[in-house]
């Protein structure tokens, strides 16, 4: 069983738990809910019958930045070739917690079922996250 799947828009990281100095208690920034909201969205458009997968899974993410409006022409076709990597935020580890915190109980049963992980930041002409999550 495998699924894969493209979401078109800007990369968004797991933000830390915020804490509400009225009552006390921690939530999840607004922000990062939106973003998992839309991950499940675009799954659950692809795969509308989807079954969560009950054994341990691989997952490939790729997340695609938009280049910045002032870059010349020359490093722009360097970045496309890949030959420079975006070494800006959201950091690699936030954009793996929010994929696979918005694929639990989806794609998979429980993340602890991930067990192999390939992650990649690179530049690209549309902002957008790429995943593919199948049985290992």
């Amino acid at each position: 069983m495998m699924y894969e799947f493209e979401m078109i828009g800007d990369i968004v990281g797991k933000a830390r738990p915020r804490m509400n100095t009225r009552t006390g208690r921690a939530y999840t920034p607004t922000n990062t809910k939106l973003y998992e909201y839309s991950l499940r969205q675009w799954f659950i458009r692809e795969y509308p019958y989807f079954k969560p997968i009950e054994t341990r899974v691989k997952v490939n993410i790729i997340a695609y930045f938009d280049i910045p409006k002032s870059t010349s022409k020359k490093k722009e076709a360097e970045m496309l070739a890949g030959n420079i990597s975006p070494t800006k935020k959201p950091d690699i580890d936030n954009i793996i917690k929010i994929v696979l915190d918005a694929m639990n109980k989806f794609a998979f049963k429980d993340d602890t079922q991930v067990v192999e992980l390939n992650v990649k930041k690179q530049y690209a002409e549309t902002p957008k996250i790429y995943i593919k999550i199948e049985e290992y």
